[in-house]
């Protein structure tokens, strides 16, 4: 056996003889929620493996008025559809300041528009298909949902061009936390944008799913941004920006969203166990 080893194959075959071999020790896990838990139960089931989860989020990004709304519309473009809307920790719930809520609507529709979907091999494109068929289809149920279940389809929510599994970026608005496409991963280009009032409601507001991967706060009031990153529940809160990773910072999630962490000193307690040796060097009793 190498330092590395590569072993493809499908979850359920695959993943579930490394998750229950017997003699296999620790496990790194990202993906969904649902399938870390499988992991758990496997290991429990088999030698209690040391296991470390990097789930599923539903990350909310906190847009206040007095931040530059021309910065802050490519950032949150950039936090739900960069990699297509693909990524654990993207920015699928925007909430903004009332006040401006109306102005940033229209300004990020615009933005939206303008990014180029396509060929991610051309240098000019922004946002290329989904991963597989089953996600593509996966992902336009959702949006499906969300027209039924009342929410407004702004921008998007169908096909990109007749081949290949590209879905043009879909904003929502008029949602509400009971909504499917608010609480469920939907891992695509899909984002729901809703409007506050006061710090308390978008604070509670951002708690109201089962994730806690991370977030995002847009401010430059810097008690204010300090008070929110450290009210929410989530691994990872960025201010003023999003989707910005250091080797050196831990990432990892509260409540659905994992167990354990990435990155920086506090990965390799994922790796290491703690032992105490006693040596009686001749103490008589």
């Amino acid at each position: 056996m190498g330092v590395v080893n590569i072993l493809s194959g499908f979850g359920p075959i695959a993943g579930a003889a490394i998750a229950s071999h017997m003699k296999i020790n620790k496990i790194s896990f990202t993906g969904s929620t649902a399938v870390g838990k499988s992991i758990l139960k496997a290991s429990a089931d088999s030698n209690l493996k040391k296991v470390s989860l990097e789930l599923g989020g539903k990350s909310p990004n906190i847009i206040f008025a007095d931040f530059d709304l021309d910065q802050v519309v490519k950032w949150a473009h950039m936090g739900i559809f960069d990699n297509s809307g693909q990524s654990c920790s993207a920015g699928s719930r925007v909430y903004v300041e009332d006040s401006i809520y109306d102005k940033f609507i229209n300004k990020f529709k615009e933005y939206v528009l303008n990014i180029k979907i396509g060929d991610p091999f051309h240098h000019d494109t922004y946002q290329g298909p989904q991963i597989s068929l089953q996600q593509f289809n996966k992902i336009m149920s959702y949006i499906e949902t969300g027209k039924k279940e009342g929410a407004t389809l702004l921008l998007g929510g169908e096909r990109h061009g007749d081949q290949g599994y590209f879905i043009k970026p879909t904003i929502f608005t008029n949602v509400n936390e009971e909504m499917k496409i608010m609480q469920e991963e939907i891992f695509g280009p899909v984002v729901s944008v809703s409007k506050f009032k006061t710090i308390e409601e978008v604070i509670e507001k951002a708690h109201l799913t089962k994730y806690g991967l991370a977030a995002a706060v847009f401010t430059n009031d810097i008690t204010r941004a300090i008070k929110i990153s450290n009210e929410l529940k989530a691994g990872t809160v960025w201010v003023n920006c999003y989707n910005l990773f250091d080797a050196n910072a831990p990432f990892g999630g509260y409540k659905e969203s994992g167990m354990g962490r990435e990155l920086g000193k506090y990965a390799l307690d994922q790796y290491t166990q703690v032992k105490t040796v006693q040596i009686n060097l001749g103490i008589q009793m």
